[in-house]
């Protein structure tokens, strides 16, 4: 039926008179903030909806298959048995970056076929279709095109796995929010699509690519057209292209983080880095920010976020290290294998401590973690030039501490909480609405130190810095109820346009969190990352390359540190000769870092030993003297004298 009155019902069950006018953003009644959650309907018989109708008295159809929920408090229509359709979308729930995700179905008066619905989709505030990526290509800059390639290169496998890669070769169903390639919806093969086809597909935007890039982008194609390639031959010479075109972009990152123990909670389970003005000193900002939010109570989270932050610390020292040595360009999956190996160190050190302590049940400490590291590859180009930093950033996550990347014009999701609403709808039981109404939905289902290593699957992305953002960590003390997605703006853009220092941000996010969630510690860790030399801004050169021994484990609870630097700087460690060591056998049985060449194979305890001085491992030996005795006793005499406490 045709609509006379265009009205947005407000999400407060308890308001008693709920009815708005489209358009208002605050209840009239209660004052809370209303939802417009725009969706997209799929298939041909929604196409033929016109603008203006309203459909189940519920969704306004605003432009051709956009439709508007005006009760979007209320759980749509889902089927009992869920149909065979909506599987992809659930089994891609991780990859929520790209893939929109099922809301729910909807009956057309006099059709028998239901409507999916799908929220996420690439669809702005306003209710508008981000542009494609054709309508986009020609202005795109050269290392924004080959970026957008790689995109679609690292969905190419999953999609096929699950019988929709022919959503990849449909121009039309292709996105662009900035820097993202967002998929519209997903389509079934007909037949299944091979490299060939891609090859084909990408051929027109290869013509009339920037000149750059366009001889390179040609012959990828061409060796994409051949029949038998190997998919990862392909992913390496895109990559390769992707690291050399970065590079010639300068950049500048600038990094501040406070956490703070909120109006309630008297001690304060999180930690951050970096936190505090001893920060300054250390090497490792303004590459590597981390955020841990304990889990176990006083005396149990608080040691178990601490423990995890000091030892990542020593490990990301070390693998910096590691890769300013090497002359050939790492790949984003060895990298990220050596990220996860390194975690999952860190998952047993925390697994033992809780052993050691007898701790069972719920008394085992654990902690969530989230962590960014940009790390600084050197690439050569043709001319024999070598450029000194790829624009590489990493971001590992486990738990519910979240990463976004905000721009002056949107605010990105990295990650995807690990909880129950994740395990729900990733198995393909529940859409993401319906997930939501079960028993602790948010109850989280990982975190370090919760489970052995070899049970843990981690999170690990790599993204390109190619345009001026901010890249916000946060723990869940600022994330809840969407604050952040509701914020962003008030804080983001004046960062961004130099109306309001990064330090100061921080601690406003901060004061917010605690006035608007004020249940939980919040900790905050905002980078600032730019691409061109601000000339505001002023560079402080990055102190000299020596290992700073880590600080004590207790930090105050709100302090705020700003770093900038210029990345152009390189980082080394003076103890190389610890990384030259071989572990035995034994001390590296419970991990079993991936084979690559070109970077040389990180065990566990080899890496939470670099360092300068004993001190830098006197945060461990504090925690767990038991354990650490016990593997240091398993090293080779040369190493053991690094070890503080020896025997």
């Amino acid at each position: 039926m045709i609509s006379t009155q265009r009205v947005m019902n407000c999400p407060n069950s308890e308001c008693d008179q709920p009815i708005n006018s489209m358009g208002d953003t605050i209840c009239d009644r209660c004052q809370t903030s209303l939802i417009y959650r725009y969706l997209w309907a799929t298939g041909n018989q929604a196409a033929e909806i016109p603008p203006g109708t309203k459909v189940a008295d519920r969704y306004e159809v605003m432009k051709p298959q956009i439709w508007l929920d005006t009760q979007p408090a209320i759980l749509p229509n889902i089927p009992t048995e869920l149909p065979n359709i909506v599987i992809p979308y659930l089994r891609l729930y991780s990859k929520s970056l790209h893939i929109p995700q099922a809301y729910g179905f909807t009956c057309l008066e006099a059709a028998d076929s239901e409507i999916l619905l799908l929220e996420n989709a690439p669809i702005d505030e306003t209710g508008c279709i981000y542009p494609t990526i054709s309508d986009s290509w020609e202005q795109a800059s050269p290392v924004r095109q080959v970026y957008w390639l790689w995109q679609i290169l690292q969905l190419w496998t999953p999609l096929s796995e699950l019988g929709v890669a022919q959503s990849l070769l449909l121009a039309d169903n292709l996105c662009v929010q900035g820097w993202c390639i967002r998929l519209l919806e997903l389509y079934q093969n007909t037949e299944q699509p091979t490299l060939q086809d891609l090859g084909n597909f990408w051929r027109h935007w290869v013509t009339i690519a920037r000149t750059t890039i366009a001889p390179k982008l040609q012959s990828i194609v061409d060796l994409m057209c051949q029949s038998g390639i190997d998919l990862e031959i392909i992913n390496t010479q895109v990559n390769e292209l992707l690291l050399i075109t970065a590079a010639d972009l300068p950049l500048f990152l600038t990094i501040a983080g406070a956490t703070d123990p909120g109006p309630i909670i008297k001690h304060n389970e999180d930690a951050c880095y970096p936190s505090h003005s001893r920060d300054i000193d250390d090497k490792l900002p303004p590459r590597l920010s981390i955020i841990c939010d304990g889990i176990g109570g006083h005396e149990g989270g608080e040691v178990a976020s601490q423990l995890a932050l000091q030892s990542l610390k020593l490990q990301m020292r070390a693998l910096l290290a590691e890769i300013s040595e090497q002359t050939e360009i790492l790949t984003p999956a060895l990298l990220s294998q050596q990220i996860e190996s390194c975690l999952r160190v860190i998952n047993n050190v925390v697994w033992s401590r809780n052993d050691e302590q007898k701790r069972q049940g719920k008394e085992r400490m654990a902690t969530t973690l989230v962590m960014s590291l940009q790390i600084p590859q050197r690439v050569v180009i043709s001319s024999g030039q070598q450029l000194e930093n790829s624009h590489e950033l990493y971001v590992a996550h486990i738990g519910d501490s979240r990463a976004y990347w905000i721009t002056q014009n949107y605010c990105q999701l990295l990650t995807v909480d690990d909880d129950m609403v994740k395990r729900e709808v990733s198995l393909g039981k529940s859409l993401y609405r319906q997930a939501l109404q079960i028993p602790e939905a948010k109850a989280l289902t990982q975190a370090l130190g919760t489970k052995e290593a070899e049970f843990l699957n981690f999170s690990v992305q790599r993204f390109i810095i190619e345009e001026d953002g901010i890249l916000l960590l946060c723990s869940d003390g600022l994330s809840d109820r969407n604050l952040v997605e509701q914020s962003w703006q008030d804080y983001a853009i004046p960062v961004l346009t130099g109306d309001l220092t990064i330090e100061d941000a921080t601690q406003e996010l901060i004061k917010l969190a605690n006035e608007k969630n004020g249940q939980d510690n919040i900790s905050v860790v905002l980078t600032l990352c730019r691409v061109a030399k601000p000339s505001t801004m002023a560079i402080i050169p990055a102190p000299p390359a020596e290992i700073i021994p880590p600080p004590p484990i207790a930090i105050p609870d709100s302090e705020a540190l700003i770093i900038s630097a210029s990345i152009e700087t390189d980082l080394t460690v003076s103890s190389q000769a610890l990384l030259d060591l071989n572990l035995t056998e034994k001390a590296t049985a419970a991990i079993k870092p991936p084979k690559g060449r070109g970077l040389a194979l990180f065990t566990g305890l080899l890496v939470l030993l670099v360092g300068s001085t004993t001190l830098g491992l006197f945060a461990w030996w504090q925690l767990s003297p038991q354990s650490f005795s016990q593997v240091c006793r398993q090293l080779p005499q040369k190493v053991r004298e690094f070890c503080p406490g020896r025997e």
